[in-house]
Formats: C-alpha cells, structure tokens, sequence
C-alpha cells in the first residue's frame, strides 16, 4: 500500500494510524445495520463515497460494493456507532454523580458540624479520605480498565456509589448521628472516583473516530466538576439547618441510585473497529508502566497537572471555610464555588471542537498552564477584600483555564504514552 509522507503536526496516535494506512472517513450505522449479521453486507460501501480507500457513508443500508485496494484486496473499513452515545451519557452521568457525591457536606460544612456536634475541620476530612480513597483505588482502576474495559469499571464504580451512599444516609440516619458510618460511606464513593474519572479516554479510543476523540473525553471529563457544582449549588439549600442533614444525604442517595442503573447495559465494545488504533493489541501492564517511567514527557506533564488538579480539589472542599472568615455566607461561597466549574464547563465546550480540529494539545497547555498559575496566586488575596467580585471573577478565571486544560491534558497524555493503554495515560 502506498504510504504518504509524514504529515507535520500530527499527533503520535495519529501517526501511528496514518502509517498503518488509516487516515480515513468515519461512518455510523443505524440500529438496522448494526443487528445485520451478514458480513458482507457490513462490509458492502457505495463505490463513489470511498475516499483514499476509507469510506464516508450515511446511516442506513450500504447499497454498494467495497473499491478494492491497489493489490485487489478490500481496504480496512473502521465505523463509529450511534450506540456511543449511550455509553457516553452514562459516562457523564456517573461522572457527575459520584462528584455531587465528594461534595455532599464540603458546602454546608459549619451547618454539618454542628449536626455531628463537631468541627468543620473534621467535616473536612469527609472530602479528604474521599480523595485519598481515589490514590488507593487507582491501581485497580488500570487493571479493570486494561482487563474488562469502560463496561467493567463503570459497573464497579456503580456497586460502590450504591453501597456508599445509603451507609452514609445510615449514619446520619442514626441517633446519635454516626459520623464513622458516615465516612466509610463517603470512603467507599471515594474508592469508586477513579473508575468513572479515568474511564473517558478509554471509552473515546475505543468508541470515537479520532476527529471526535477530545470532544468525547471532555464531555465526559468534565462532567466530573459539573456535578461538584451541582453540590456547592443544590446542598447548602437542601440542609438550611442542622435537621436537614440526613434529608440531604437521602435525596442524594435517591438521585445516586437511580443514576447507576444504566451501567448494566453499556456494550463492552462496538461491533467493529472506530480507528486503526483501536485495533492493537493492548499493551501489557508491567510494559506500559515501564515505558511510562522512562517518558520524560509524561513526568513533565504529570507534575504540574498532578498539582494543580490538588489545588482545584482542595479549593473545591475548603472554598467555604476559607471564604467565611472573611464574612461570606455558605451561600456566597456556593456560588464562586459554582462559577469556578460552570464557567469552566462553558469555556471547555468552546475551545474543545477546536482542540479537535487542530489538535494543538501543546500549544494550549503552554498557554493555559501560566494563566492557572497567577490565577491561584492572586486567590490569595482575593478574600481579604470582603466583596464578592475578587473571589468571583478568580472563580471564573480558574475554572475557565482549567477546564479547558482537563482534556486537553487527558489527551495528550494519551498521545505521549502511545501505545501504552490509554487507561494508563
């Protein structure tokens, strides 16, 4: 087959399908295509909607013939399916759930403390133990995902959410009210994060065609934060005193439970190949954290990212205690809590087609990356002014920047490890 020379730019995965012959034209199938179990009839494509080989078709039956290759041998033919989207929603939907979950008490943190009869501080740790259950469960999340794919793990992370949600109800349930109970509960959501969290990349290589494969991850990556915004919205008028705290906790179980039922019925892979980089072989486990440890630029990504992503958690949890020293009400710190994510989340949804299109993922983090930076530096001082503007448009600013970095930043990661499995980028 005749290979075309390197393209400047491309990305590694990208190169990788291109000198595999697969620069190509993406088609999704209707229902009807999909239960046909002829193979031929999969495999039939117009004759004039064949590019370079590859095909671009429309829903319904093919009503053609493949163009064969230069040596009388059928072109690969890789397709996405409308089937993707369910399994992305349901990707979204945990993602948004299990955060709702992380920050159940973080915005009514004083109004909590009060109903356990103990401190804010100790409210706090609720949201901490849940983020270090996330760095114990993360070895388990790449073996699930490497072994079992997205299906897998969002059917664990399912079970946890489920489990820990109504422990934690019982402990507020409890008289008096069991604040052990109530963080083995919140433990074991934490334990369910990073198999929602780490599963979009993986889903979009395995589901998406490459032009869509940034769009999809951030779709579902920031989904995550959109249900943390959700919590810092929703929670502190669900619990407006001390007896509300076990209601709150019960329509968040409600919500939670019902939310996991979906993940029963993800297909575990589509019928055939989205790309050509989906159909290797993945790589072994032991390999890949090898080729990891010796990718100097995964490190190099690995170390701011892995910082700021605790900066915006712990600004995520504390947001309210460290803005109520200064005078604002729950309220207040609800919505600079909201703005941080929701004006991240719009400002994401504008710049990832583009990310897509041009797959700059280098260039983005270069510019991103600073303006994150003095953004949290001028937090700093931004409560001492005792107005809401400081803290509300730094609120606005970090989200924007962040969330634009999220999957950017996943993808890349991705690219960089290739062909490491992209549950481990």
């Amino acid at each position: 087959m005749h290979e075309a020379p390197p393209v400047a730019g491309r990305s590694f995965r990208g190169e990788q399908e291109r000198l595999l012959g697969h620069d190509i034209e993406f088609q999704d199938l209707t229902e009807r295509t999909l239960n046909n179990k002829d193979p031929a009839y999969m495999d039939d494509e117009p004759r004039d909607e064949t590019i370079g080989g590859y095909v671009s078709g429309v829903d319904g039956a093919p009503d053609g013939a493949p163009d064969n290759g230069e040596h009388g041998q059928a072109p690969p033919v890789y397709r996405v399916y409308k089937r993707r989207w369910f399994g992305l929603m349901q990707l979204v939907l945990m993602n948004i759930i299990v955060s709702w979950d992380w920050l159940s008490f973080s915005p009514v943190a004083n109004t909590a403390a009060e109903y356990f009869s103990t401190t804010s501080s100790i409210i706090n740790w609720l949201s901490t133990a849940f983020l270090f259950a996330f760095v114990v469960a993360a070895p388990f999340t790449i073996y699930a995902l490497h072994t079992g794919g997205p299906r897998l793990a969002l059917i664990t992370s399912s079970l946890l959410i489920l489990s820990g949600n109504w422990i934690r109800y019982a402990g507020t349930r409890a008289s008096p009210p069991n604040f052990p109970v109530t963080m083995f509960g919140q433990i074991l959501i934490g334990l369910a994060q990073p198999f929602v969290l780490s599963a979009p990349t993986h889903y979009s290589s395995l589901w998406f065609s490459p032009r869509g494969r940034v769009s999809a991850t951030a779709i579902a990556s920031l989904a995550n934060p959109f249900g943390g915004a959700l919590g810092q919205l929703i929670n502190p008028f669900l619990a407006t005193s001390p007896a509300d705290i076990p209601y709150m906790t019960l329509y968040i179980a409600l919500i939670s439970s019902v939310a996991t039922i979906p993940s029963l019925f993800i297909p575990a892979a589509p019928p055939t190949p989205s790309s050509a980089s989906s159909t290797l072989a993945p790589t072994p486990l032991k390999q890949t954290l090898h080729l990891l440890l010796k990718n100097s630029n995964f490190i190099l990504l690995l170390l701011p990212f892995a910082i700021y992503v605790g900066l915006f958690n712990a600004l995520s949890s504390l947001l309210t205690q460290i803005l109520t020293p200064y005078a604002f009400t729950e309220e207040s710190s609800g919505i600079a809590g909201a703005l941080l994510i929701l004006v991240g989340l719009v400002t994401a949804a504008i710049t990832s087609p583009f990310v897509d299109k041009y797959k700059n993922y280098l260039l983005v983090i270069r510019v991103l990356v600073p303006i994150t930076a003095f953004s949290y530096l001028a937090f700093i001082w931004a409560p001492g002014t005792r107005t809401v503007a400081g803290p509300y448009i730094l609120s606005s600013i970090l989200g924007a920047s962040s969330f634009s970095l999220v999957p950017v930043a996943l993808e890349w990661a991705v690219e960089i490890t290739f062909p490491a499995g992209p549950e481990a980028g």
